[in-house]
């Protein structure tokens, strides 16, 4: 009889079914990879690769959308001529959940153009024209919305007006990340009791610290590269607010546009400009659309264009110039002598305003700045300043520290990747009464700023952290930090004989009482006349001291 199975029917168990192999994987075609084929909208790519903008840790992603809503606000007070008035605000709504709220008393935003602004990557007014601005790519605030949104669900809000007489918007958006666009999902009318200004609340997942890559830290530089700002900071961690105050009510001169310089323009944009452009010859569109080009220095490019072959007439038509002629346009322009493009493009800090700034933020027992003349590289103007902080409360035995600035914004990361970074490594602080370690930034009290203010920076990355190493940057920004040193030099010498001179002194103070009892007893001297002569050598030792 047979045995009954574990399911109790009595039946034998059942063979098990051979394992089915695999069906072999087919070869792609080119039709088959075609239809696999489709668009990439940039919020898209960006929502995957946020670490490009940086939003690559919980704690950066909390600096850098507050970075963004800053450096927008202080863009449109100055485009209006309204010193700043910013207030941020941290409030924790969870583990690592915040609501970060920026508001100023800026112009406001026109209330069709809310969604494009803070829902649309890569729309702006900035990206070109040629004039110093702290945004240049249309990405930052739109980016933060976005992570906001993706890391907590939340939308974006927004609420702005421009003028007392008009009645507050509050929009409440999010982004469409497959088409880059924005979608509304509320708009209304509100109350609000300031008169113009815009205030952005994004809801994210953060982390809030203190320490040298903190939002503290972060607005505490604003105000250094930014005297003219009042910022009111307001968190979770401090039941008062942290306010900087103001320091001048001067707003910074206003960048004027200019047209691109002919040596800054490649070949491929010549060309695109020569098909786009509406002037009737040739010889009015290298005098219109370029600056610092003028009749006879459009005379001497055409003219140059001859290499052996026909000069390009004056009189060609723009459109009708061929790929070849271009490239002998391109060369003539690369060969002419032309002055260098102007430089109201770009608004320094100041020597002055930002000695005043880093007295008020560090308290220094000596302080330096300087602002170098304007210089160009690849066409595009750009100013360097420095400044150097010595003593005081800084710490003495430790790596110096390094504040680096592009057009008034703060660089928190990447240090060792930028230029202004190299720039300090390279500079023989030795010459300077300072120690530096091999391959590194001097030791001591030493605090060093680099601001470099330009129509465009070149930064390495989307994220706008570091300045890339253009020779003609370095040689600009190592010239400037030379001269500071210079003089942190000759006042650290001088300190130095001051303090052997008062060594000195006070090793003859010690001993004037000895000397008057060795000559009272040499030339028998009573009581009163060696105390006469005490007197007139202390007499001529402070006469000494004042000298």
């Amino acid at each position: 009889m047979p045995k009954k199975t574990a399911g109790g029917s009595g039946k034998p168990p059942r063979a098990p079914r051979a394992a089915r192999a695999p069906a072999p994987i087919q070869p792609a075609t080119a039709e088959t990879i075609a239809t696999r084929q489709k668009n990439i909208s940039v919020s898209e790519f960006f929502a995957k690769n946020r670490h490009l903008l940086g939003f690559d840790s919980p704690s950066r992603a909390l600096l850098t959308t507050i970075k963004e809503a800053v450096d927008n606000s202080l863009d449109a007070c100055e485009e209006a001529q309204i010193l700043p008035d910013l207030l941020v605000e941290l409030q924790k709504i969870g583990e690592e959940r915040y609501r970060v709220a920026v508001q100023d008393n800026g112009p406001g935003v026109v209330r069709s153009q809310v969604p494009r602004i803070f829902g649309q990557l890569l729309y702006g007014s900035k990206f070109h024209v040629l004039k110093q601005s702290r945004g240049q790519q249309g990405i930052g605030i739109s980016a933060a919305g976005m992570y906001g949104y993706l890391t907590t669900g939340q939308p974006m809000i927004v609420t702005t007006r421009t003028s007392g007489r008009q009645p507050a918007h509050r929009v409440t958006l999010t982004i469409d990340t497959g088409k880059n666009t924005a979608t509304v999902h509320k708009d209304e009318e509100c109350e609000v009791d300031w008169p113009h200004g815009t205030r952005v609340e994004i809801e994210l997942i953060g982390t809030y610290k203190k320490g040298q890559h903190s939002v503290d830290s972060f607005l505490e530089q604003v105000a250094i590269a930014n005297p003219h700002v009042r910022i009111e900071l307001r968190t979770p961690e401090d039941p008062q607010p942290i306010v900087h105050e103001r320091i001048s009510r001067e707003l910074p001169a206003t960048p004027r546009e200019i047209l691109p310089h002919p040596h800054g323009v490649e070949l491929g944009v010549l060309i695109k400009m020569l098909k786009d452009s509406r002037a009737r010859n040739l010889k009015s569109f290298l005098v219109n659309e370029f600056s610092r080009v003028t009749s006879n220095v459009a005379n001497q490019i055409l003219a140059g264009t001859e290499n052996g072959c026909k000069p390009l007439p004056p009189t060609a038509r723009p459109a009708t110039v061929s790929h070849r002629d271009s490239e002998r346009l391109h060369r003539a322009i690369s060969q002419t002598r032309i002055l260098a493009p102007p430089t109201n493009c770009v608004s320094p800090i100041g020597a002055e305003l930002l000695e005043k700034a880093l007295r008020s933020n560090l308290k220094p027992d000596f302080l330096v700045s300087v602002t170098r003349s304007p210089a160009v590289y690849r066409g595009n103007p750009f100013q360097i300043e420095a400044g150097l902080a010595y003593g005081g409360d800084l710490p003495a035995e430790e790596p110096a520290t390094l504040y680096r600035f592009a057009n008034r914004v703060p660089l928190q990361y990447q240090q060792s990747a930028c230029a202004m970074t190299k720039a300090v490594v390279t500079t023989p602080w030795r010459n300077y009464e300072l120690q530096q370690p091999r391959g590194a930034v001097p030791i001591g009290p030493v605090a060093i700023v680099i601001h470099i203010a330009s129509v465009w920076v070149p930064f390495t990355s989307e994220s706008k952290k570091a300045v890339a190493h253009y020779d003609e940057i370095l040689r600009e920004m190592r010239l400037a930090l030379m001269e500071v040193g210079r003089q942190l030099a000759i006042h650290l010498r001088r300190r130095r004989r001051q303090e052997d001179a008062e060594r000195k002194r006070s090793y003859i103070e010690k001993y004037i009482p000895q000397i008057g009892i060795a000559l009272q007893e040499l030339l028998k001297f009573d009581d009163a006349a060696r105390q006469k002569t005490e007197q007139c050598l202390e007499q001529v030792l402070e006469k000494s001291r004042k000298l």
